[in-house]
């Protein structure tokens, strides 16, 4: 009897912790229920582990769940799940910026476009005139107030015509005109503009600084460039509180159109960062924004914000390190190298290998201050030459520790040797590469750099094969925020006028899409919640027309991004 009675218990307790076992699953199942379940596509995860799957659910921002559609159903869709049907076209992650100029994007909402084509419509002279002169009408600007325009490309002027001081006096007798060069290190300014920043006969170009003279005189007449460009540079027009947050808006909203929640600013100045984190304080940002303060201005920014605030989100901004550039732009000519320019300075200088921005004694100094604060370091560096000069820098702030991570990243690398590779394996810098270059400027590297060296640039194949993870970028607004035509050029590395510029270094399709995602994701710091459809990660996700991995490689750049996900939230949508 008491035998009997004992199973009795031992099964009604047993029956009790089955009904309390089968009603914790079913609340934890009704707990987990997804807020969004995405199939009916590619989908495309960038993780190794798992590289395609056939749905993916979605909960509180993160990923809840990925696999075969009947089993993601069955565990998480609930009765408020929303059911979003690719249908046919790819789901991946998001893109992630891996060095643009963020906060031009605010600025450049008020400016004139004149991109070369196909980018924009400024072929010649006439034509960028035109422009300016309909942007000037379209928007009201009154006489006296300052126009402003980007994307000059001098590289591409029939005849070697170039944009000049005449020619916008002539076009614009009664306002400051600035037309900044497509490498964003320097402009062409009319007379009113050279007055306004203060620009003049007397004016003598820093060390690393350029300005074009009007033949037989000493009066800036063309492009003033590099460190002389800066105090124009650093007189950026103020804007109200409200304007800040509209602008900022719109530059979000354009990174948001090319599929990217993460967004960089690559060179930050003082000024910059007070907007940026006034429009962050507001709670405007509806992407993530990482900010690299300049050099020159970091002991501004640490009074505002203390070492101990860096590297870390507040309502979507993030100081994420240093940033330091030590040469200019090859397409500009003003990039360092160590054998000369076949055509010359920008000025007509002769043996001409182009200037580091700043000396050498304080490029070392500044890579110095940037290790001892132990925070990341974005080096800006194009030619060989200011490769060169990194390196030196390197070596004397490392001491005896020359191979430990200290979480480098050199922006552009774009003319770096094969030797260069190799050091960058041992000192464990990351590159990020320019490849759209192979597009937009190899007529023009060809005329200064020569063939060999032109089909050298951005050697993302060579760079992979040694172990490294590139990154690749677009540098907005150097060239325009074009995913699709970034991973084009990647893997076609193909010229403006046809040509193959280094077969050698194209790279595959899943590769150059890690660049764009994964890679950049670990440049940051940000690999555990970002960069790839995986467990627990961000829903930081994108729509493409078409799979970029199974679409012809000389289609890739027609494929159009969609809609955005910013955590599990739709931020755009074509």
């Amino acid at each position: 009897m008491l035998f009997i009675s004992l199973v009795a218990l031992i099964g009604a307790c047993a029956d009790q912790v089955t009904e309390d076992t089968s009603k914790k699953k079913s609340n934890e199942i009704v707990k987990s229920a997804a807020d969004l379940i995405l199939s009916g596509g590619d989908i495309v995860t960038i993780d190794e582990a798992q590289p395609n799957v056939e749905a993916v659910a979605i909960k509180d921002g993160k990923i809840l769940g990925l696999g075969a559609l009947k089993e993601v159903n069955a565990q998480f869709k609930g009765d408020k799940t929303q059911l979003i049907d690719l249908a046919g076209k790819t789901l991946m992650p998001s893109f992630i910026d891996a060095h643009s100029h963020y906060f031009n994007g605010l600025l450049v909402s008020g400016q004139a476009q004149v991109y070369a084509p196909p980018s924009g419509g400024g072929k010649d002279i006439p034509s960028i005139l035109n422009s300016i002169k309909e942007f000037a009408d379209q928007n009201k600007i009154g006489k006296g107030e300052l126009i402003m325009a980007y994307g000059y490309d001098d590289t591409v002027m029939p005849d070697g015509r170039l944009l000049n001081r005449d020619d916008l006096d002539a076009a614009f007798p009664d306002n400051p005109v600035r037309v900044d060069h497509v490498s964003m290190h320097g402009a062409v300014m009319n007379s009113k503009a050279h007055e306004k920043y203060g620009y003049d006969a007397s004016t003598v170009a820093p060390p690393g600084g350029v300005i074009v003279r009007k033949p037989g005189t000493n009066e800036p007449f063309g492009l003033i460039m590099e460190s002389a460009f800066l105090k124009a540079f650093e007189q950026t027009e103020p804007m109200s509180e409200a304007e800040e947050i509209e602008a900022s808006k719109a530059a979000q909203k354009l990174y948001a159109e090319n599929g990217i929640t993460t967004a960089h600013e690559g060179a930050t100045h003082l000024s910059q960062y007070k907007t940026m984190k006034r429009v962050a304080d507001n709670g405007t940002n509806f992407i993530d924004i990482i900010a690299f303060p300049f050099i020159t201005d970091v002991d501004k920014v640490l009074a505002i914000t203390p070492q101990d605030k860096w590297l870390k989100y507040e309502n979507r901004l993030k100081i994420g390190g240093v940033k330091i550039t030590i040469d200019g732009s090859p397409q500009g000519r003003t990039a360092r190298f160590t054998t000369p320019y076949l055509q010359g300075g920008p000025a007509g200088e002769e043996n001409w290998k182009g200037q580091l921005t700043f000396l050498q004694p304080m490029v070392n100094a500044m890579v110095d201050k940037v290790y001892k604060m132990a925070v990341p370091l974005n080096l800006h560096a194009n030619g060989d030459g200011a490769i060169d000069a990194f390196f030196e820098a390197h070596r004397a702030a490392a001491g005896d520790n020359l191979t430990q991570a200290r979480d480098v990243t050199m922006i552009h690398a774009q003319f770096a040797r094969p030797d260069q590779l190799d050091v960058f394996v041992d000192y464990k810098i990351r590159p990020s590469f320019y490849s759209l270059h192979t597009y937009y400027f190899a007529e023009a590297h060809r005329a200064n750099r020569g063939e060999q060296q032109t089909a050298y640039i951005s050697p993302m194949r060579d760079a992979i094969d040694k172990g490294l993870r590139p990154t690749n970028h677009t540098d907005f607004v150097v060239a325009p925020l074009d995913q699709m035509m970034m991973l084009w050029s990647a893997v076609n590395r193909i010229s403006r006028d046809g040509k193959i510029i280094g077969k050698g270094q194209r790279i595959e399709v899943l590769e150059g899409l890690k660049a764009m995602t994964i890679w950049p994701a670990e440049q940051y710091n940000e690999a555990d919640r970002k960069g790839s459809l995986s467990l627990g990660k961000l829903a930081d996700m994108v729509i493409l027309s078409a799979n970029p991995l199974t679409v012809p490689i000389a289609e890739i750049n027609k494929i159009k991004v969609m809609e955005t996900f910013k955590e599990g939230i739709s931020i755009y949508k074509r």
